[in-house]
């Protein structure tokens, strides 16, 4: 969400994300467990920014067995974090508490995990209908 402070002290402002979605649109933004390369679980369909931050839409890819069993913990809601895996661009320093305001991120990846920075940042919906078939799909995302 933008003007959040996470548990880190960072803010994402509005817009920071708009140069690296258009070089890399939703297809090359990786979807990934706990941040862990040698972990894809599926993929982003849809990554944009909306009036509150990051909105993203995606689907485990059925068969992997941790994306499997990710469909069934998000399905029982015991597992529902997201975090984004980023590089710095641009930012700045200041205010209370010293807030980093992440003005411009290069976004790499977004995780599925246990304990996102950013306690807001949570799957909000799961799709369990016929689009479950080709994959737990998860269609409401707020990063």
């Amino acid at each position: 969400m933008f003007n959040v402070p996470d548990e880190g002290v960072d803010v994402v402002m509005a817009g920071a994300f708009a140069r690296s979605l258009a070089k890399r649109g939703a297809g090359r933004i990786r979807m990934l467990f706990q941040h862990d390369p040698k972990e894809p679980v599926g993929r982003w369909d849809v990554v944009r920014e909306d009036g509150f931050g990051l909105w993203v839409e995606g689907r485990l890819v059925p068969g992997v067995p941790r994306a499997d069993a990710l469909k069934a913990l998000i399905a029982r809601q015991a597992l529902d974090g997201l975090s984004i895996g980023f590089r710095t661009v641009k930012a700045s320093r200041g205010g209370r508490r010293a807030v980093r305001r992440l003005h411009e991120i290069d976004l790499w990846e977004i995780s599925i995990v246990t304990f996102p920075m950013l306690e807001s940042a949570r799957i909000a919906a799961a799709q369990t209908s016929a689009a479950a078939a080709i994959g737990a799909a998860i269609s409401a995302i707020r990063t």
